[in-house]
């Protein structure tokens, strides 16, 4: 039992460590949006900051609801409006990154509550965290005829991303998913520490 702890500690000790190195990167998705269907499926899954949030909107689905994944599809598509129409918001990306650990922390109380948590209140919030991040690809989405294959691209690649981390964290212990949702906590919060930089300069 000892040595299993242990074990599990390490391998979230590590984990953090990772995503700290990834998160200290600059964010390679953001600002460089190219025509096409394939840069459209890489963009959502080049930001670590994007491929996080969706895993943690699998993660959520998996042990909240599965109409999660439904709500969340409707965030991306009035962000994504929002964003392409130029809609902004104040520290957008400050935000952005806020909503991974928003995410994760839903699911670790989901984890550790007894009592089922609102559905409502649930949908609401996994809709407008992935709403800010859609924002953000309308923002930078091709503006030309391409426009519509790179969209289905990034439809494509979010759809993949979030719901593979929802089957497979269905079919492995709960364990799995308390350990990923801290990571991804914690790799929010390492991410909302560089705008937040910027905003105190």
């Amino acid at each position: 039992m000892t040595s299993t702890f242990s074990a599990r500690s390490l391998a979230l000790l590590g984990g953090a460590a990772a995503l700290a190195l990834l998160l200290d990167q600059p964010a390679q998705a953001h600002g460089i949006a190219n025509g096409g269907l394939a840069a459209g499926f890489l963009h959502p899954i080049s930001g670590i900051d994007h491929l996080l949030l969706l895993i943690a909107v699998g993660a959520a689905a998996s042990c909240i609801s599965a109409q999660l994944l439904l709500w969340a599809l409707a965030g991306a598509i009035g962000g994504g409006v929002f964003g392409a129409l130029g809609g902004m918001l104040p520290a957008q990306e400050f935000l952005a990154a806020l909503a991974i650990s928003a995410v994760a922390v839903l699911v670790l109380r989901t984890l550790r509550s007894k009592q089922s948590p609102q559905l409502g209140a649930c949908a609401a919030l996994v809709a407008a965290a992935v709403a800010v991040h859609a924002m953000l690809h309308g923002l930078e989405a091709p503006a030309d005829g391409s426009a519509a294959l790179w969209w289905l691209g990034a439809f494509t690649g979010s759809v993949l991303v979030s719901g593979g981390s929802f089957l497979l964290l269905r079919r492995l212990p709960v364990a799995w998913t308390r350990g990923m949702a801290v990571l991804l906590a914690l790799g929010g919060g390492v991410a909302a520490l560089g705008p937040a930089g910027l905003l105190i300069r």
